[in-house]
């Protein structure tokens, strides 16, 4: 397979490789636990990817035994250290953002004020949940005890980001509900508070 068949989510496993060997059941839990926050895969399209690296001839897979029973560790080459490299020096795409909860906010005229609500307020669990786990991993880190410690300079601009974004979501979430609060119970007769909106105008000056 040549390298124009490789995707953000192979160079993602490769750069999980070039940290330290993993089997596909480690990938796939250390994708769900570190990268899945900022970049959701399938599990299904995980177990592919390593494969592919094998074939492209940027990782190596060898089989092991634990105990009785087999297992395929992934290993990343030399050609691969110098294809993570290249790709780490082209500028990546920005953010794209997938939020059912604000798309159903955005078409809440055609529900009911609770329906808003409820989205709202599905949000800020959401923010509490994913910082739940976004705190542990920042206390670790501080107490020098997270995985991988020596990469901790890297880890802490990813954490720095996903705890404003989290906090970005609680915040938004707070506001929105007071804001939906006030309105009639029939969304589509709602009318926008005109300081709310000259305050957005002002914020968007950054």
């Amino acid at each position: 397979m040549s390298r124009a068949g490789l995707s953000t989510t192979s160079f993602a496993i490769l750069g999980l490789l070039a940290v330290r060997p993993w089997s596909t059941y480690e990938l796939t839990r250390q994708m769900d636990r570190s990268l899945g926050r900022l970049w959701p895969r399938a599990r299904s399209k995980l177990y592919e990817e390593p494969r592919k690296l094998v074939e492209a001839g940027l990782a190596v897979a060898r089989a092991e035994y634990v105990g009785r029973r087999p297992r395929t560790v992934y290993e990343i080459t030399p050609q691969g250290r110098a294809a993570l490299a290249e790709w780490l020096a082209r500028p990546g795409a920005g953010p794209v953002l997938e939020f059912e909860q604000l798309l159903k906010v955005w078409f809440a005229e055609h529900g009911t004020r609770q329906d808003a609500l409820e989205n709202i307020a599905a949000a800020r669990r959401w923010a509490e949940e994913r910082n739940e786990e976004n705190q542990r991993a920042a206390r670790a880190y501080l107490a020098g005890e997270g995985p991988f410690q020596a990469r901790a300079a890297q880890t802490m601009l990813v954490g720095a980001f996903l705890t404003d974004f989290y906090a970005l979501v609680a915040r938004w979430a707070d506001w929105a509900a007071a804001v939906v609060e006030d309105w009639p119970e029939d969304p589509a007769r709602a009318t926008p508070d005109r300081a709310a909106l000259e305050d957005i105008v002002r914020r968007a000056d950054w």
